[in-house]
């Protein structure tokens, strides 16, 4: 290959990140990210009167006291959580994703075989799943 076919690859593929969806971008900062087996904390502006999380084995709120609500990670996924007021207006209605740390994870591929270990301090598996199955495609 020549070198200005090199350098046209290589220009493309530092542009990649610019032709990715605005879509999915917007999506990704509506969310309230929490990292799995750990808690994020929510301080309202007025007082909660009930809280409905849509699915609990994705996420887990505890009301802490009136303003304020505990969310827990507790599995990979996405999840909703509404929080109403006494007169049953929505305070918030959002999206919550839970993902691992990928500060403190190592991948390993075994031909089309993908582990996940978290490492802080030392390394345990996380997830173990077929690199076809998880859509990577091998």
């Amino acid at each position: 290959m020549s070198s200005r076919g090199k350098t046209v690859i290589m220009a493309c593929i530092a542009a990649l990140p610019w032709f990715a969806s605005p879509h999915s971008s917007l999506a990704e900062e509506d969310m309230l990210r929490v990292y799995m087996d750990h808690a994020r904390v929510l301080k309202l502006d007025r007082a909660v009167s009930k809280v409905i999380v849509g699915n609990a084995k994705v996420a887990d709120a505890t009301v802490a006291d009136s303003k304020t609500i505990v969310l827990t990670g507790r599995s990979f996924g996405t999840t909703n959580i509404v929080l109403l007021d006494v007169d049953g207006n929505a305070i918030l209605d959002q999206t919550i994703l839970v993902s691992i740390d990928e500060g403190n994870t190592v991948r390993v591929y075994r031909q089309t075989d993908r582990s996940v270990l978290s490492c802080s301090p030392t390394c345990e598996q996380h997830t173990q799943e077929s690199a076809t199955a998880a859509g990577t495609g091998g």
